[in-house]
């Protein structure tokens, strides 16, 4: 079988190779010749565990190609993928032009039966407009080609992508033709042999179905962040909270860690363009808002400890500052809680010390030079008056807590993950402050400030 993926940006890059992985014969095509010429030589465009070595070996073996041909591409395929970007506008709508673009193109260049896919995250409606644009393609040639559109949203988690598709929790497929259906069940068939189960349903249902799945996830980080910071005020800790909700299964044990809002390139977007669909059709998503609402304020929860700890006056103080990717395992800087911390500090006259594993370069195209960026996370905590913990790599839960003693100006740590505890962090010398815990220990002369 053979398929093209046009896009080769996270999604369209890890779905084209994951298809090579169990024998299928892919093309990913680009208009960006550079990235392109790149992904020949086996230079990737993002970060993903694992994605860098099944990238080689799936185009050694000859299974995995890449094109900025599409027209070329298509000849001789089954199923189109279409993975490019769907920014969303200054309204919160998902922009479709590349969408449509691509369709318009498959349009021109198909000579015989193709099932079109969505895989992009896209609104309801977006297949209906795909199958239009790639019609009136055909008719402006004369040409009387059958083709269907389907809809597959992807469910993928960054820094764990290869997983989720090779073994996934489940595969969604919106179709509405019998033969649409017999292709795409013969394209997953070699995902179906362990039990993962595929579900066809209409369009329409599949298009929702994703969005509806980030909603709700972000709706589980909002409400255990806004538990977090009710947590603080009355005393109790979010950890423990957290652990008492989290063992009942109708609710479930994730999702449910407090922290300093999501980031990344779904949550946020999808949430925005979920709120102006329903608006655009008479409907308010009230949850919905209070979700966004919610995430725009955590994202200064920990700024805010900053500055009641040290009274209002940063001027001339040292931050290291821990993680700057959105989550661990990747180096996507979108909508990072990261970059709102580190403006606010830098706003304040404060100086910023950085180290992230994998995304300083990504940082670079965002922060520039306006903060330093550390070798390693020790060589952040020279002369710092603090440390801020802003993304949960693994490599940070169990620092040489000796050197960090003997590395920072101040003993004062801001978790924002909670991955320390706040006993062992206070009998280590160190003022801590978490999210929705008690504080460990505050010096004297703060206790008023903080």
């Amino acid at each position: 079988m053979r398929i093209a993926v046009v896009g080769t940006g996270y999604v369209g890059l890890v779905t084209g190779t994951c298809f090579a992985e169990v024998g299928i014969d892919v093309t990913c095509i680009d208009i960006d010749s550079k990235k392109i010429d790149n992904l020949k030589q086996g230079i990737l465009p993002i970060y993903e565990p694992g994605l860098e070595e099944m990238v080689l070996r799936n185009s050694q073996k000859e299974r995995l190609s890449f094109s900025t041909n599409l027209a070329e591409s298509v000849q001789g395929c089954q199923v189109a993928f279409i993975a490019v970007g769907t920014p969303p506008g200054e309204d919160g709508s998902a922009d479709l032009k590349y969408v449509l673009a691509v369709a318009r193109e498959i349009g021109r260049s198909m000579t015989d039966y193709l099932v079109v896919v969505t895989k992009s995250t896209v609104p309801v409606g977006t297949a209906a407009k795909v199958r239009n644009a790639i019609r009136e393609e055909l008719e402006a040639r004369g040409a009387n080609i059958p083709f269907d559109v389907a809809s597959n949203p992807e469910f993928l988690k960054e820094g764990a992508a290869i997983d989720d598709f090779l073994k996934p929790d489940r595969i969604v497929v919106g179709v509405d033709s019998e033969r649409a259906e017999q292709v795409m069940s013969k394209l997953y068939k070699p995902f179906l042999m362990n039990g993962h189960p595929l579900i066809f349903m209409d369009i329409p249902s599949a298009e929702m179905t994703k969005y509806a799945a980030n909603a709700m996830l972000a709706t589980k980080i909002s409400f255990m962040n806004d538990i977090a910071n009710l947590c603080e005020i009355m005393g109790a800790d979010v950890n423990m909270v957290r652990k008492g909700i989290g063992s009942d299964a109708r609710i479930g044990n994730k999702f449910i860690y407090p922290g300093i809002g999501y980031g990344g390139s779904c949550f946020p977007k999808d949430v925005k363009a979920l709120i102006k669909t329903a608006s655009e059709n008479g409907y308010s998503m009230e949850v919905l808002k209070s979700v966004e609402t919610v995430n725009d304020r955590q994202k200064s929860v920990l700024f805010n400890k900053v500055m009641n700890y040290f009274s209002g006056d940063l001027s001339g103080k040292t931050f290291a500052v821990w993680g700057l990717s959105f989550k661990p395992k990747t180096d996507d800087m979108r909508e990072a809680p990261s970059l709102v911390i580190i403006e606010k500090l830098l706003e304040q006259g404060a100086k910023v010390k950085a180290y992230d594993p994998v995304a300083m370069k990504e940082a670079k195209h965002s922060l520039g030079d306006t903060i330093e960026y550390g070798k390693d996370e020790y060589e952040t905590l020279i002369d710092a008056d603090a440390l801020l913990l802003v993304t949960e790599w693994p490599e940070f839960r169990s620092p040489n807590f000796a050197v960090v003693n003997k590395l920072m100006k101040e003993k004062v740590v801001f978790d924002g993950r909670n991955i320390y505890d706040a006993r062992e962090m206070e009998e280590k010398g160190f003022t801590y402050f978490g999210i929705g815990v008690k504080q460990a220990m505050v010096p004297q002369q703060t206790k008023e400030t903080v």
